[in-house]
């Protein structure tokens, strides 16, 4: 393989895909706007009942002097000057926050309090660089930030004019009640608390997105691997529009049954004639895409079935895929070569043994193995071969002369030979049997599949140089497919005629085994 595909493969698999996590947050908007409103609530409640309102009073004051001393060092300023505010302010910033001056404010407001606890709650400055001085005093109770404030405009130019020689201050106005908090703003922090909401949940998203190794879209296949998707099979039995089923592994995604899904007797059909509109034509897309990739079409063509991971649905899609075939009169054999955990004989209830471990050991024939399976409804559609007794050594067998030898029979009366394969991913059984097929099918099921577990399994059968033909998304649901909700509501419109075409032809049925029972 092209090492500059590999590179671009692994490079695409690293990077974070910047247009996928925008795209997620964008269709989680509501629930980032929620957050966001959210998180500005919580903080502004917050706010209102942990932080306690501070409220400011301030006294203004004039100085002016052409010469201030204080102890032995002489400052001589201009009134022009424009650092003659600066220095007078650092001055009385001095004295204001001498122990006595604080004092004796406190002792003149009449407040019961520590002058270190004033200090901390007084602080002054000039006003843009002028000879007007301001003094602002915080405090929880608006009434004690005014007393202290006006206490400071008494206090204060006295306590200047006994320091500082051939200096004034006069008070240019005095502290009034303030009417709102200068503190907490809760304006602000309501724009703050929102942004916070805003940030932590489309970063939680886009962490999300970023970490998730899934395959989720479309999009991740193509990042995977440079092979195309033949097509995307609806979840059959998940819950919604989209027929889509969990193909008999674990847990079910959905309830029983789809919206949409064809239920018989009470369980939702997975395979044969009876399955949901969207999945049969999904199936026949991918019979016709198949019959494309091969230019020969007189010869018997070997298809293996095989996936990354245990439970994507491959066995399943070896069935329908088999069936979708033979719907065209072709000779197709169906192997379970999945000798470590079959799993065709209990979907098509057929006989286990003997199967392809008895052939591979010499114990059987192949004649004693075929055995025809009618789906439901209709007749023997197609033939099986089980995967019989459970052997101890599966990869040598299938790897062995008379593996090859009966395949090479196959050749020469069967249109299709579809070969159910283990995953790639857990053990290398299918990488023994791929350069024997004419094409290797991967599965890739929708939120099960990882997507470096899918590439690790393209990477195999790419190394030794086995076709591979494409990627089946299985299972998929609105979201997953590349048409999105409009491929799936195109599919339950003519799914309608699907089913009344389904529903006329077996009361024709009915009504013609009824008067042959007559007659």
């Amino acid at each position: 393989m092209d090492d500059n595909l590999m590179t671009d493969r692994d490079s695409n698999l690293s990077a974070v895909n910047l247009s996928r996590i925008i795209n997620a947050v964008f269709h989680r908007l509501w629930l980032v706007l929620l957050a966001s409103f959210g998180a500005a609530v919580l903080v502004l409640f917050g706010t209102k009942l942990l932080i306690t309102p501070q409220y400011e009073a301030t006294a203004k004051f004039y100085v002016n002097n052409s010469s201030i001393s204080v102890g032995n060092t002489s400052v001589s300023i201009g009134s022009g000057d424009i650092s003659a505010s600066k220095s007078l302010v650092n001055t009385y910033i001095v004295i204001l926050q001498d122990r006595i001056t604080l004092c004796d404010i406190i002792d003149y407001a009449g407040v019961d309090m520590d002058y270190t606890e004033l200090e901390e709650n007084i602080r002054a400055e000039s006003i843009n660089e002028t000879e007007v001085f301001e003094v602002v005093v915080t405090d929880t109770d608006p009434q004690r930030a005014k007393d202290i404030a006006n206490a400071v405009a008494y206090i204060l130019p006295k306590r200047i004019t006994s320091i500082v020689d051939s200096t004034s201050a006069k008070i240019v106005s005095d502290a009034v009640i303030p009417v709102e908090p200068s503190s907490p703003d809760y304006t602000m922090n309501a724009i703050i608390g929102f942004l916070l909401g805003l940030v932590a949940s489309a970063g939680t998203i886009a962490l999300r997105v970023a970490f998730d190794t899934k395959i989720r879209i479309d999009e991740d296949i193509e990042q995977s691997c440079n092979h195309p998707i033949l097509t995307s099979v609806p979840d059959m039995e998940a819950k919604g529009k989209g027929d889509s089923a969990y193909y008999g592994y674990g847990k079910s995604r959905g309830s029983k049954g789809g919206k949409y899904a064809t239920v018989k007797h009470g369980k939702t059909e997975l395979m044969g004639p009876n399955i949901s509109f969207a999945a049969s034509e999904a199936y026949k897309l991918l019979r016709t895409k198949l019959q494309f990739s091969f230019t020969d079409e007189n010869s018997c063509r070997i298809i293996g079935v095989s996936s990354a991971l245990s439970g994507e649905g491959k066995s399943l899609t070896s069935i329908n895929l088999a069936y979708t075939l033979a719907q065209l009169d072709k000779k197709v054999l169906l192997i379970d070569c999945d000798m470590r955990r079959p799993s065709l004989a209990g979907k098509l209830k057929i006989q286990r043994k003997p199967g392809l471990s008895s052939y591979l050991t010499g114990q059987r024939n192949l004649n004693d193995l075929l055995q025809p399976c009618g789906i439901k409804d209709d007749q023997a559609a197609f033939y099986v071969i089980a995967a019989g007794e459970n052997p101890p050594n599966p990869i040598e067998l299938l790897s062995s002369e008379r593996m090859k030898l009966m395949l090479s029979t196959m050749r020469e009366s069967l249109d299709y030979v579809i070969l159910d394969l283990p995953p790639v991913g857990e053990v290398s059984d299918a990488m023994t049997v791929a350069n024997e097929t004419d094409g290797m099918l991967l599965i890739a099921r929708q939120d099960l599949c990882d997507r470096y577990a899918f590439a690790d399994a393209v990477k195999k059968f790419e190394f030794i140089h086995a076709k591979i033909l494409g990627v089946v998304f299985n299972a998929t649901n609105e979201s997953g497919a590349r048409y999105g909700k409009g491929y799936y509501k195109s599919y339950y419109k003519y799914g309608k005629y699907g089913n009344a075409y389904a529903s006329a032809k077996r009361s024709s049925s009915a009504k013609k085994g009824k008067r042959e029972n007559t007659q």
